[in-house]
Formats: structure tokens, C-alpha cells, sequence
């Protein structure tokens, strides 16, 4: 009995030292780009740094422009001081769809790896120079890798006017493929003026978590119609706390003519997705649920051009206890069954509660309705889902 416990306090001092051992060998590795702010530094470039690290390393970024693209394949924390600035100029192709296969052009791209953490870096699109609508543009992207973005800044991913019917331009993407997955959270970041999407979850394999960040689209475009967040085509996740706003395609001006429709929040083909506690206004549809089995609570949809503040097409999703103000057609459309609505308050649409003919088993109860000329009503069905734009 007496050698048995010596022997397993041996093994757990040897499990212990090969820990401390590992912590100890990870490194703090400094960049600098023109070497005044920290003068220290032993690398000009984040890519430099990113090639010498090993996986567990931190590299801290000093304030400054890096006009470089970066690629990560290795577990690391990049955490840039304020005034750290990547400005990639002339973006190149540097990844591929993990759907299709098309050509992306990514400003940070992590790859096949876990444990990278983004935080307090502004990653600038203005000087991306694309001239086409191929290479497809990106601010962060994460394939087939997890980690974190947090405290961070992603803006200016447009092309040229000339090339604002593109359907590129997005702040951030997480993807999967092959089988493989992505786990990513986003949080206290900020990302704005996309031409495309502020950010996209997409495809089996992907969970994101999106939380406490604003997202701010162009405003009213003739251009790509824009969603201010997506998860689609069967990734999961959840959408809590977020302030998401000004996503307007503005032909749509009508609903008997509008051939395409601007989002703040969409869900696509994603079942079981939570939604909690977001913001959203200026939009055609505020949050717009293609899916089912979504969860929404405690969430406010305001200045709704055209279409709805919450619009469902799927069965058993729920909102509850959610604010609806100044909508166009109704506070809550619903196409679907077995869906629920209740405990919601709706202010000023033209429908408070819109149910499509044909829809069953839907729970409406305990929703307060001011100032809409139709409390409820049961109309035709007419599915608009085919005018979403989602990104894949």
C-alpha cells in the first residue's frame, strides 16, 4: 500500500512539472512595425511574429499600421495595444470556400487549428483593392478553426461603388467543412461598413457564440443586401445582446415588388438557434427566422421599412417577452405551425400579429398591441423567404 502511494505522488509531480514546464515555455513575442513604440520589439511584421511562435505563444501587436495579410495554422493569442492597426493593401486570394470552393480574399485568417484569441485589434479593409467580384472579401475569417474575437474592430469591407451589386464584402465569417468544425465566440467588438454581411456563421460543424458587439450596416444601398448577422445552412449557435442596425435595400420599397430584402438578424436553414436580449432597428425585416425550433426573448425590433419587425417562416419557434415599434407591415408575421407568441409588446405596424392561412397549432396569448389599425389577422399566405439574400 505504502510503494502504490508513493507511486501516485510520484506521478501526479510528474504530471505537475510537465505542466509548469509547458506554461513556462510559452513566450510573449513583440511587433512593432516601425519600432517607436516598443523598440524592443524583435519583429516588424505580425506575419513574422505568427511564423516564429509556437502554439501556446502570445504575440502582443504595438500600435501601428500593418500593411500585411496574416494567416494562423497554430494555438495563439494575438492582443494588440490600442492603435494596432492591420491594413492589408492589394488583398490576394489566400483561402477557398468550404462549401463551394470560390475564392476568398482574407484580411486574418485562422485555418485548421483551436485556441486563437483576437482581442483589442482594428482590422481595415479601405485598401483591400479588389477589382472584381471574385476573390470574395473578408475581415477575419475562421475555417475549420475555434477561438475567440473579442475587443476588436472589423470595418471597411466594401469594393468600389462600381462593384456594390457584389455579394462580398463581410466583416467576419466562421466556417466548416470537411467534416471538421468551428467553435468561435465574438463578443465586445465592433463591426461595421460591410458591403455584404457584418458576420456570418455558415454550414454543419459551426457554433458560434455572438455576444455584446454592435453591428452597423452601409444604410439604405442599391447594392448587395445585407444581413447585420447570419447563422445558416445548419450551423449553431446563439445571438444574445447585440445591437445590430441600418441594413436597407432600398429598391425594396414595396411589398408586391420588392425582388430582395435587407436583415439585421437572419437565421437560414439553422434549427435551434437562441436569440436574447438584442437591439435591432432601420431594416427590412429586424430578425427574420427561415428555420425552426428558434428561441427568442427579451429582444427589441424598431423602424421596420417594407416588411416586419420579427418574421418566422418555420415551425416551433417561440418569441416571447419582446418590443416591436414602428414596423410596415406587421409587428410578428408567422408562416408556420406550432409556433408561440406571447408576453410581447407591439407598437405602431399595420398588423400587430400576422398568421398565414394554412398555419396551425399556434400559441398566441398575453401580447399587448397599441396603435395598429389590425390587432391580428389571418391573410393569404405569402412567403418571402425566396427574397432573403443569405451568404455562402
Amino acid at each position: 500500500m505504502k510503494f502504490r502511494a508513493t507511486l501516485l505522488a510520484t506521478l501526479v509531480c510528474l504530471i505537475a512539472i510537465a505542466f509548469f514546464a509547458r506554461a513556462s515555455a510559452a513566450k510573449t513575442l513583440l511587433v512593432d512595425v516601425n519600432m517607436v513604440a516598443c523598440p524592443t520589439a524583435a519583429y516588424t511584421s505580425i506575419q513574422a511574429a505568427v511564423n516564429a511562435a509556437s502554439s501556446g505563444d502570445t504575440i502582443r501587436i504595438c500600435p501601428g499600421v500593418y500593411v500585411e495579410q496574416v494567416s494562423i495554422d497554430k494555438s495563439l493569442t494575438l492582443t494588440a495595444e490600442s492603435g494596432a492597426i492591420l491594413m492589408p493593401s492589394s488583398l490576394q486570394s489566400n483561402s477557398t470556400s468550404l462549401s463551394d470552393g470560390s475564392p476568398l480574399a482574407v484580411a486574418l485568417l485562422v485555418t485548421n487549428t483551436t485556441g486563437v484569441t483576437i482581442s483589442g485589434l482594428i482590422v481595415d479593409g479601405t485598401n483591400n483593392a479588389i477589382s472584381a467580384c471574385a476573390p470574395d472579401l473578408f475581415g477575419i475569417a475562421f475555417q475549420n478553426a475555434s477561438g475567440t474575437i473579442e475587443h476588436s474592430t472589423v470595418r471597411y469591407f466594401e469594393l468600389t461603388t462600381a462593384l456594390n451589386g457584389c455579394q462580398s464584402g463581410t466583416g467576419i465569417l466562421v466556417q466548416s467543412g470537411g467534416g471538421q468544425s468551428s467553435t468561435v465566440t465574438i463578443e465586445t467588438s465592433s463591426i461595421h461598413d460591410y458591403q455584404k454581411n457584418g458576420i456570418t456563421a455558415n454550414e454543419v460543424g459551426t457554433s458560434v457564440v455572438i455576444n455584446s458587439n454592435t453591428v452597423t450596416g452601409v444604410g439604405p444601398t442599391t447594392g448587395a443586401a445585407q444581413n447585420g448577422i447570419q447563422i445558416g445552412h445548419g450551423a449553431t449557435g446563439s445571438i444574445t445582446n447585440n445591437t445590430v442596425t441600418n441594413d436597407v435595400w432600398s429598391p425594396c420599397t414595396a411589398v408586391a415588388t420588392c425582388t430582395a430584402l435587407a436583415t439585421n438578424i437572419l437565421v437560414y436553414q439553422s434549427d435551434g438557434i437562441t436569440l436574447t436580449n438584442n437591439v435591432v432597428s432601420v431594416g427590412q425585416v429586424g430578425i427574420f427566422i427561415a428555420s425552426n425550433n428558434a428561441k427568442l426573448t427579451g429582444n427589441r425590433s424598431s423602424a421596420n421599412s417594407v416588411f416586419d419587425g420579427i418574421h418566422f417562416e418555420g415551425n416551433s419557434n417561440s418569441v416571447k417577452s419582446s418590443t416591436v415599434v414602428n414596423s410596415s407591415e406587421s409587428g410578428i408575421y408567422v408562416d408556420g405551425n406550432s409556433n408561440t407568441i406571447e408576453t410581447n409588446t407591439i407598437i405602431e405596424a399595420g398588423v400587430g400579429i400576422l398568421v398565414t392561412t394554412g398555419s396551425t397549432g399556434n400559441l398566441i396569448s398575453r401580447n399587448s398591441i397599441f396603435d395598429c389599425p389590425t390587432t391580428i389577422q389571418d391573410p393569404k399566405v405569402r412567403n418571402i423567404a425566396q427574397l432573403l439574400k443569405p451568404q455562402r
